[in-house]
């Protein structure tokens, strides 16, 4: 069998032991890794809303069910796991959450390794920002945990530049990715998408640019809108109900019929000419099929710069002309 080359779609385990069960978690995992899949992406908190206990870990128990049953598969895969907003009991999420206290970091971690199986993991994600902790502490405890990367998930971008300033001074590895929402459409301003629940959310383009400038990788969560884009029984939620959008679905589906493929197909290739990497979470082996095959779809220059200008004013350009 000829070898498959690396996939950059990123594989979701939200729902991974709770509405998706075990044996379908599995052929997933299965597919995702035959057809050149290597990130997949889990949390301590998934998906306490779905358990029955109302505590997350059911994921990451699936996943370490997985690596110890595929002997050899730890070394084509790289697991990303986060920490930081699992509720305290029952029913206490937002109010009450681990949060980032160096104690709840190093327990929360030592659990996750548990269940996963694993004395390392390859990316380590906060969760989301606490701001009863300083992001020094934060950063000083991360550096004395077993994992190779850290990143971050609904953070400003002020805050990330504060720790990764931090951990340069101290000689610890900074955070070097970002986690947030993004699709083609954009959200009316000040509305957050559906699904989620952070105030720094959703990908702006200031986050971008902090990103892009500092070389750290940007993944994208929820990028094909639960499926909206190509399914009619999912309506296009309101705060994406805008004249911007208008153009912007106009040409997305110029694109779609000129390159024989479906509106996320077109999202996922778009999403990765810009350099963001992003995530699915569907629970059908045919819907990672489909996202498999939309990320390797190539669009042309023009393609492109229809579907990045359809509806931006001219920007003014940092670097003056001299």
């Amino acid at each position: 069998m000829v070898e498959a080359t690396h996939s950059p779609l990123v594989l979701g385990a939200m729902m991974f032991g709770t509405t998706i069960d075990e044996h379908t978690s599995f052929a997933l995992l299965d597919r995702f890794v035959e057809r050149g899949g290597t990130w997949i992406d889990t949390a301590n908190c998934y998906s306490f809303w779905a358990s029955g206990t109302g505590h997350g870990g059911d994921s990451e128990q699936i996943l370490g069910r997985w690596l110890a049953a595929r002997p050899g598969v730890r070394d084509q895969v790289q697991i990303a796991t986060k920490l930081g907003a699992e509720p305290l009991g029952p029913g206490s999420w937002p109010d009450r959450r681990e949060g980032l206290s160096p104690a709840a970091i190093k327990a929360a971690f030592a659990r996750s390794q548990e269940r996963l199986g694993l004395d390392r993991v390859d990316l380590l994600w906060l969760h989301q920002e606490d701001r009863s902790v300083p992001i020094e502490d934060v950063v000083d405890t991360l550096a004395g945990l077993d994992a190779d990367r850290f990143g971050v998930s609904n953070f400003p971008a002020w805050l990330v530049e504060r720790g990764r300033a931090h951990a340069t001074k101290i000689g610890a590895k900074p955070f070097d990715a970002l986690q947030l929402n993004a699709t083609y459409l954009r959200p009316r301003p000040g509305t957050l998408s559906p699904g989620v629940v952070h105030r720094f959310g959703v990908l702006s383009d200031e986050q971008a640019d902090y990103a892009a400038e500092h070389q750290m990788d940007l993944w994208a969560y929820t990028p094909l809108m639960s499926g909206a884009y190509d399914n009619p029984a999912k309506p296009i939620d309101e705060v994406y109900d805008h004249p911007g959008n208008t153009a912007r679905l106009k040409v997305l589906d110029e694109v779609a019929t000129e390159s024989q493929a479906s509106r996320s197909q077109v999202v996922l290739a778009w999403l990765l000419s810009r350099g963001i990497r992003p995530m699915l979470g569907g629970s059908k082996v045919s819907q990672l099929d489909t996202a498999l095959d939309g990320v390797d779809l190539k669009l042309t220059d023009d393609q492109l710069h229809r579907l990045n200008a359809v509806d931006h004013s001219s920007w003014a350009d940092p670097y003056p002309k001299k």
